[in-house]
């Protein structure tokens, strides 16, 4: 696992010499209601080359280690405990869309933690704003981000479809403005920023397959290493939810396996997964189940598993 790029920035300077571009209107206001410009602390930045660890064959996955596995029924909660950290459900292009008016789950986080769209330009400047190029997957880790809001997407009255992708843009500006909540005081976020492959078709191959879980087996590792660094001793958890599995059309049954085993190889003591609502639970199951196999019995598994299809956000 190669370290391609580690910077730290403080964020009132971030902003100042990197002013976010934020053409829609909605995230403008957001922005400005949470007091963008007036972020503080240290932001931690790394990015990595992703790799995968030999995977002794005919074992089962848990063979690395024990790993505290727990569902959650309900959107992503975050945590600012040292060792706590939230994957990012990434484009190749690095939070590309933070000022558009697109709102999936990339979009939605960096509009609660609004250094985001400066450090997305000072990385562009210097071309490392990529979660994925011609060689393949880099996971970005960003630490110490100040989230000063959080936007309740839900179904509501005043706004029965919720405010989740395409919603977002059509709603009127008072809908938005009374589903946006400040965080008083901000609490700091830790993201692991990495894309899934996107737009498959049939069933999976075994490429594909093996490109999850570099991806993800490098995001967890580097959230260990970062960890350890950061605030030696604390163990790692990563909360993570059915990523690659919206726009990208991904399977979830091969995304949760796929997630949980990497998690396991790399050391993550905990898994907290996020499935939005109850009747996310059934296909977290069935993905864990399939983790629970020998990683030979895994694979053909997960390769006789089809592709979904984009659900536009």
């Amino acid at each position: 696992m190669d370290l391609l790029l580690r910077r730290d920035f403080e964020a009132a300077a971030l902003v100042r010499a990197h002013p976010p571009v934020i053409d829609d209107p909605h995230k403008r206001m957001c922005f400005e209601l949470a007091g963008g410009a007036e972020v503080s602390g240290r932001i931690d930045v790394t990015r990595w080359r992703a790799t995968t660890p030999d995977a002794p064959r005919g074992t089962t996955v848990d063979d690395s280690g024990a790993l505290e596995v727990l569902a959650e029924p309900t959107p992503f909660a975050y945590d600012d405990t040292p060792g706590v950290w939230h994957v990012n459900f990434a484009d190749p292009a690095l939070f590309f869309g933070y000022g558009t008016a697109l709102l999936a789950q990339d979009e939605l986080q960096c509009l609660e933690h609004p250094a985001i769209g400066s450090l997305r330009e000072a990385l562009h400047a210097v071309g490392h704003a990529r979660t994925a190029d011609r060689e393949g997957a880099t996971p970005v880790l960003v630490a110490g981000l100040e989230r000063r809001c959080e936007l309740d997407t839900l179904p509501a009255p005043g706004r029965p479809h919720g405010l989740y992708g395409n919603e977002f843009a059509d709603a009127p500006a008072a809908t938005v403005r009374a589903a946006l909540r400040l965080v008083k005081p901000p609490t700091r976020s830790n993201l692991i920023a990495m894309a899934a492959p996107a737009y498959g078709q049939g069933t999976y191959r075994r490429a594909q397959l093996d490109a999850i879980f570099a991806t993800a087996y490098t995001g967890f590792a580097a959230a260990v290493v970062e960890t350890q660094r950061l605030w030696p001793g604390a163990p790692t958890e990563v909360r993570t939810g059915f990523w690659g599995c919206g726009a990208f059309g991904g399977n979830r049954t091969v995304m949760v396996a796929l997630q949980l085993i990497a998690a396991r190889r790399a050391g993550v003591s905990r898994v907290r997964f996020y499935t939005v609502r109850p009747d996310g639970l059934a296909d977290f199951e069935r993905g864990t189940a399939a983790a629970a196999q020998p990683i030979d019995a895994l694979l053909a598994t997960l390769e006789r598993e089809r592709w979904g299809t984009s659900n536009g956000t």
